[in-house]
């Protein structure tokens, strides 16, 4: 396997483990530069880039690439700014099966930092997302005035980035007089945090103050950082005042958001707060169509509805499925059959098992070795409170569950609670590797 092959193979995996924001901010143009002895060296074209991947990613980077090779021990990160185009250029007659995942074929503008593929007219709608697609819509007609922000949430891989860069992309072709940003949460923790180290503050503000439409995605991942979540909250006035549109996207509706003050959760709700839910079978069927099709391909009826009723919740997911089948059908220079959708989805897909709260309740108080009701009881006694912690943090992970389910499952205890919890969990994991590898064992029991 080639360094561009292993790097296009982990970015499929790395896109599914992370963020769609977050992965467009820190893995575009990035490669393999050098491989050898087990060690391998991925070239970015930032030192900001750099620190992000090493402090942030590591992990996961270095998980999917052992998957993928298991002689690789390490992964170094160097700033190398023409590294992807050198290799095309070396290169330009190799023929690649993954050529539709290429990354340069994104063509996203610097400028604005939006992708001119996520429009309203490729965004599938459906009955779980008519809501949000109804509240975006309305944004085009009456910017500033009608809902002001929209919030747009909802689990990852749900087209949640889609909806929100479709808007900016309509007033960037309808209205040429406005200008429009897209930016992920982490991308203006960063920007603001150089421009103080850098004493350019007021350059910061004015310029994020002279946009028309600001949206910003993923919003959660700035909890929790005073100043930059005290400058967002300066910027939303500002802009407000001045009826300019303003957009947010969050993994969570604002009132659940833990690590962010009431005010700026106030700011958030002041608007339209609009959910995009799992998608039904009929929509992920609808979503499955759209895609084979964009790539000039078809797939039985029987194949869609396969995948349709095997692959549940994440349409990024099902955006990876669809684009092995159609790597799968150039490779064979024919149809994909329903028996290759089948061995796709086996080797591709999680298996989702209907497994209850209560049996996951059951499994991990039998892994820690403590009565499955001292669970529900009230007690604080440290052996009990521990595994619960864990148990709430495994069904919102794992399962997904909503805070205050969980905690009307566990005892009846109030969802701050749950959310306590689970970013108390969250983290722990990152320095203490005896608690991750706790997790670990207890997903294979669970997923067993």
């Amino acid at each position: 396997m080639t360094n561009r092959e292993l790097w296009q193979n982990a970015l499929v995996q790395i896109e599914l483990g992370t963020s769609e924001a977050s992965f467009r901010t820190w893995f575009r143009n990035t490669d393999i530069a050098h491989r050898e002895g087990g060690v391998v060296q991925v070239a970015v074209p930032s030192k900001i880039v750099k620190e992000w991947l090493s402090e942030k990613h590591h992990k996961l980077i270095l998980h999917v690439l052992r998957e993928l090779d298991s002689s690789i021990r390490t992964v170094e990160y160097v700033v190398h700014r023409t590294a992807p185009s050198q290799e095309k250029r070396q290169r330009p007659q190799q023929p690649t099966e993954t050529v539709s995942l290429d990354l340069q074929s994104l063509y996203i503008d610097k400028r604005d930092n939006l992708n001119p593929r996520y429009t309203f007219d490729t965004f599938v709608v459906g009955p779980f997302n008519q809501l949000a697609h109804a509240a975006a819509k309305a944004v085009l007609e009456r910017p500033g005035l009608a809902y002001n922000p929209l919030f747009i949430y909802g689990s990852t891989g749900r087209g949640k980035t889609h909806l929100i860069q479709a808007i900016g992309n309509h007033f960037k072709k309808s209205q040429g007089n406005k200008k429009v940003l897209y930016v992920t949460s982490e991308r203006f923790a960063v920007d603001y945090i150089n421009s103080v180290r850098a004493g350019k503050a007021n350059s910061f503000k004015d310029q994020y103050r002279s946009y028309d439409v600001l949206i910003m995605d993923d919003v959660q991942f700035i909890a929790n950082t005073e100043k930059t979540q005290e400058e967002l909250f300066h910027l939303f006035n500002a802009l407000y005042d001045s009826n300019k549109q303003i957009v947010f996207s969050s993994d969570k509706h604002p009132a659940l958001l833990p690590g962010f003050e009431d005010r700026i959760k106030g700011r958030f709700s002041a608007g339209m707060v609009a959910e995009i839910p799992e998608p039904d079978i009929e929509s992920r069927a609808a979503i499955i169509r759209a895609k084979i099709e964009s790539h000039g391909f078809s797939l039985p009826d029987d194949a869609v509805m396969y995948l349709a009723d095997n692959v549940r919740g994440n349409i990024r997911e099902l955006e990876g499925i669809v684009n092995s089948i159609v790597c799968k059908s150039q490779y064979k220079g024919k149809g994909v059959t329903i028996n290759d959708v089948k061995a796709l989805v086996k080797h591709n897909v999680k298996p989702s098992r209907g497994i209850s709260i209560e049996e996951v309740v059951r499994r991990i108080a039998q892994y820690y070795e403590v009565a499955e009701k001292s669970i529900y009881e009230k007690t604080r006694k440290k052996e009990v409170v521990k595994p619960r912690q864990v148990i709430m943090y495994v069904l919102r992970e794992e399962f997904n569950a909503s805070y205050p389910s969980i905690g009307e499952k566990l005892g009846g205890r109030d969802h701050t609670t749950v959310i306590h919890s689970c970013e108390k969990i969250k983290e722990e994991i990152k320095s203490n590797t005896a608690l991750e590898q706790e997790l670990d064992h207890i997903r294979t029991l669970i997923h067993a």
